[in-house]
């Protein structure tokens, strides 16, 4: 195993172990260095690997801390990732928020208040019926985030919403209006407002799954077409 890469480990056993709890300021770097049997230069290494993804939290001049280690902070990367990807590896992408969404619109079925699904209609009726491609981007993901949030597991929310990339949707979007499918889209975000509204979580998760479905096919054919590629950003 690398050195980075065990130095990765032994801090995450302690953060595991709640040696280290969220919050918690790290011990001096040639103090846990000692400690830890390592290099002060592959401790380094890890602290800023673990930082990036959001594990740890370093604050010039007072030290390194445990962040909040809260979902949502810790999967704000994969989002990233998401947005640097492109051709068929969005597929894989879209795969995965078919099989994830479906049931979160389910779980918002079950659970969401009324006052949530008021908030969730809301934001469709705000859509202006001549919307522009960045209004229509906006509503898509304000409707897609609030549904996750109201199936009340803050994981699969975090998910979701790095799932749902402002730069992927953006490639999606404007090939989809290409094809006139704003409507229909505009349409099914209703349909699975309504199963939602209704309690029917059945009806909900086959809305999202027809939905989401109906994306991924668009970006399978546009792939087989001459270009194979998504159309460019900008």
């Amino acid at each position: 195993m690398p050195v980075t890469d065990e130095a990765i480990e032994k801090i995450k056993g302690m953060i595991v172990s709640g040696e280290l709890r969220p919050g918690m300021r790290l011990p001096k770097e040639a103090d846990l260095a000692e400690r830890l049997g390592l290099s002060r230069n592959s401790l380094r290494e890890a602290v800023k690997a673990l930082s990036l993804i959001r594990v740890l939290d370093v604050r010039q001049g007072d030290g390194t801390y445990v962040t909040s280690l809260e979902p949502r902070l810790l999967l704000d990367a994969l989002g990233f990732v998401v947005d640097f990807h492109q051709d068929d590896t969005v597929l894989e992408f879209l795969e995965v928020r078919r099989i994830l969404e479906p049931q979160a619109a389910a779980m918002a079925a079950r659970v969401m208040s009324d006052e949530q699904i008021g908030e969730l209609r809301e934001i469709l009726d705000s859509l202006p019926a001549q919307a522009s491609l960045d209004e229509l981007i906006a509503n898509d993901l304000e409707f897609h985030r609030k549904m996750a949030f109201g199936s009340g597991n803050t994981v699969l929310c975090s998910l979701l919403d790095g799932l749902n990339g402002p730069t992927t949707r953006a490639r999606v979007w404007r090939g989809l209006t290409e094809e006139g499918a704003v409507a229909r889209t505009v349409e099914q975000h209703r349909a699975i407002c309504d199963a939602i509204a209704a309690r029917r979580p059945d009806l909900a998760q086959a809305w999202a799954t027809v939905h989401i479905a109906g994306v991924e096919q668009w970006l399978r054919d546009m792939l087989g077409s001459a270009d194979s590629a998504l159309p460019p950003e900008g």
